[in-house]
C-alpha cells in the first residue's frame, strides 16, 4: 500500500508540490488523479469534465526522436487539440535555433524542454507535471518556476512532483512511509 487515508482539495490558481522519497508514490497518484491508473481503492472528483481541460507531461519526456523540436510540438498539438505557436513556445523554452534539429540529436535537458514547450502553447486549466524540473539546467529551472507561478496567477491549477519548490505559496503533500501529510 502506497497511501492510506488520502484527501485533499485543490482549486483554481494553486500549486500544489507533491514529494516523497523515491517509491512513495507520487507518480502513482499523478497517473491516479489523470485516469491513467485503475488499481486503486477510493474515488478521484473533478468539478469538471477532465479531458478537456488537463495538460498532463509525465516523468519521461515523450518527444519522438526522428521529428524535431517543431514537428514533436506539432504533433502534441495535433494528438491534444492545443494551439498556438510552437516557434514562440521553443524560444520560451530556450531552444531558439534548435527548431529544426532533430530530438535524438538533443540533450536530455532539450529534450524535456520540448516536452515542457507544451507549458507555453494554449490554455489548458489544468496542469499535473510529473519531475518537470528533471535533466534541465539553472535557466530552464528558472524559466520554468517562473511559468508555473504565471499560470497560477492566471486560475491554472499546478500540480506537480519534485524535489524543486515553486515559490513561497506552493501547498505541499508529502507522501511517506507514514502516510500522506496535506
Amino acid at each position: 500500500m502506497l497511501f492510506r487515508d488520502l484527501s485533499f482539495s485543490a482549486g483554481d490558481g494553486e500549486i500544489w508540490q507533491i514529494t516523497g522519497a523515491n517509491g512513495a508514490g507520487k507518480t502513482t497518484l499523478l497517473r491516479i488523479l489523470v485516469g491513467l491508473h485503475g488499481f486503486y481503492d477510493g474515488e478521484v472528483l473533478w468539478h469538471q469534465p477532465l479531458a478537456p481541460s488537463l495538460l498532463y507531461l509525465g516523468h519521461q519526456p515523450g518527444v519522438r526522436e526522428e521529428l524535431s523540436a517543431r514537428e514533436n510540438l506539432r504533433y502534441s498539438q495535433a494528438l491534444c487539440g492545443q494551439g498556438g505557436d510552437p516557434d514562440a513556445a521553443l524560444e520560451a523554452v530556450g531552444l531558439y535555433g534548435f527548431e529544426d534539429v532533430p530530438a535524438g540529436r538533443l540533450s536530455a535537458g532539450q529534450k524535456r524542454r520540448i516536452a515542457l514547450a507544451r507549458l507555453w502553447l494554449d490554455h489548458k486549466p489544468v496542469w499535473v507535471l510529473d519531475e518537470p524540473f528533471t535533466a534541465i539546467d539553472q535557466d530552464g529551472v528558472a524559466r520554468l518556476d517562473a511559468r508555473l507561478r504565471e499560470a497560477a496567477a492566471a486560475g491554472t491549477l499546478v500540480l506537480y512532483t519534485s524535489h524543486h519548490q515553486v515559490g513561497e505559496n506552493a501547498r505541499r503533500l508529502h507522501l511517506g512511509a507514514a502516510g500522506a501529510r496535506p
